[in-house]
């Protein structure tokens, strides 16, 4: 230890977190010439699930999310064959194992490609618990039992963050999973209750490979993104076999002679209590920072005392002026897995580089994947409202039928774009939210011209492409103040 007191570190950067973040950061660095060090390491969940480097998109996040997003979505469309000439045999099983040990399989060629990537870059990895010791010392223990010290002249803390369990209900903890699990069942978890505000994503895939499926919400759904859109996500959701219970809260989990969970819940408006058996129940009621272990009062680093998130600045700097934070950990950030890598590769070319970027967190893009899609960038017509005012906001907006729903006879109801504007001319496009098939390579590509200033005169002069559903942005010609039908009819 005295080796570190007195100056002599060990590693130019220190990243504690083998997520995204952390590893865009650490790979940065070391293509810069500098000494570098990961350490990482996974609490197993409460049900015992445990996984490999990567972080939470990963493992438990983005890449298991989307790979069964397209499991469900591939179901709709063997229903869709037959319209199109397909002889298919009605209906066709789905084999959960199957499908989760491809998921998986794929999971772990990329937890092994992360370490074999930070071999190449000479980033030393460390599978180890770390703690603070003072400001510029973390101390692990190794598997064998061996306590290791490392040093830094700079440290980057990006743990991201874990599920939250409702401690306050009884059998929560010892009956209920969470996203850190239902990617690794080897089972289908059968007959699911989500017990959520913001499992939509899970319980849509669900439903779409053909789980009896309820989602309880007690609050707001999809809370912080557009009102409007998130409705039309439920009823879409509603209408296509997911069975939602408003207003409800859960008091109770137990588990029954035969094996099948009892959920108890009450009526948040009569006080009425009611139960429903399931298979599985999976908790998403939000997520805390995993900041608990790293003793960060030892190293003088503030966090909020609402959150525990770790506060930052401009340029991510901690209450300590070596020690930053990046991701998930971070009080006021998107939990977004695209934010934490350009956020890290930035902060590294400041300090390594000489560069004075910063990382611009205003319309930023991302998207839902529910069975319908919702992708979005900027603000909310809510936000936009609140920040210009109802008289300066001008809304445009269309339902549309994607050309591929026709020949099915899929219902597009809630098929819908809207895009939020500055009223005055040039009219700046403030938000788009887009509903539909493939709104993430939708919203991707306005992203760029929202992020650049566009104007709502500049995205009608933009010609489409036909017959896709992304030109249905640069078709929106009715605002809600006119009251007409925004209803789109086909060429």
């Amino acid at each position: 230890l005295e080796d570190h007191l007195t100056g002599q570190r060990d590693y130019d950067l220190l990243v504690i977190g083998g997520g995204s973040g952390g590893l865009a950061c650490a790979k940065e660095a070391a293509q810069l010439g500098r000494k570098v060090a990961v350490v990482d390491y996974v609490e197993p969940s409460p049900q015992g699930t445990r996984w490999g480097l990567g972080g939470t998109c990963v493992n438990v996040g983005c890449i298991p999310k989307k790979l069964m997003h397209q499991a469900a979505l591939l179901g709709g469309l063997i229903q869709d064959a037959p319209h199109y000439g397909w002889e298919v045999a009605q209906p066709v099983p789905h084999d959960w194992r199957k499908m989760a040990e491809a998921v998986q399989n794929h999971v772990k060629s990329l937890n092994w490609g992360h370490r074999v990537q930070l071999q190449d870059r000479k980033v030393k990895y460390f599978n180890i618990k770390a703690s603070f010791v003072d400001e510029h010392t973390v101390c692990g223990v190794a598997k064998g039992g061996k306590e290791i010290l490392l040093s830094a002249d700079h440290i980057i803390i990006a743990t991201g963050g874990r599920p939250r369990y409702p401690m306050h209900i009884e059998g929560a903890l010892e009956y209920g999973i969470t996203s850190d699990d239902i990617f690794w069942l080897k089972e289908s978890p059968g007959k699911t209750r989500h017990l959520t505000d913001v499992a939509l994503e899970c319980a849509g895939f669900l439903t779409g490979i053909g789980l009896d499926t309820t989602v309880m919400i007690r609050s707001i759904p999809l809370r912080g993104f557009d009102q409007q859109m998130s409705s039309m996500v439920i009823e879409h959701m509603a209408s296509h076999g997911t069975r939602f219970l408003r207003g409800c809260a859960p008091s109770r989990v137990r588990r029954l002679p035969d094996g099948h969970l009892q959920v108890t819940w009450e009526d948040c408006t009569t006080g009425k209590e009611d139960t429903g058996t399931f298979d599985t129940v999976l908790w998403a009621i939000g997520r805390v920072p995993d900041t608990r272990s790293l003793n960060l009062e030892k190293a003088g680093v503030d966090t909020s005392p609402d959150t525990q998130k770790i506060l930052v600045d401009s340029r991510e700097g901690t209450s300590v002026p070596h020690i930053y934070a990046i991701g998930d950990v971070v009080e006021g950030r998107p939990e977004l897995t695209p934010t934490a890598i350009m956020a890290g590769r930035l902060l590294v070319q400041r300090l390594f580089r000489g560069s004075s970027d910063l990382m611009d967190y205003d319309n930023v893009p991302t998207t839902v994947f529910t069975p319908l899609e919702y992708g979005c960038v900027g603000l909310s017509e809510e936000e936009a409202v609140a920040r210009h005012g109802q008289e300066h906001v001008e809304v445009y907006h269309a339902h549309y039928k994607p050309l591929e729903f026709t020949v099915a006879g899929r219902d597009a109801s809630q098929c819908y774009v809207k895009m939020v504007c500055l009223r005055e001319p040039p009219q700046l496009v403030l938000g788009l939210h887009f509903l539909g098939p493939n709104a993430g390579e939708v919203t991707q590509g306005f992203a760029l011209g929202i992020k650049c200033g566009a104007s709502y005169a500049q995205v009608m002069r933009t010609v489409g492409i036909h017959p896709t559903c992304s030109e249905e942005v640069v078709k929106l010609r009715i605002s809600k103040r006119s009251g007409l039908d925004p209803t789109v009819t086909g060429c």
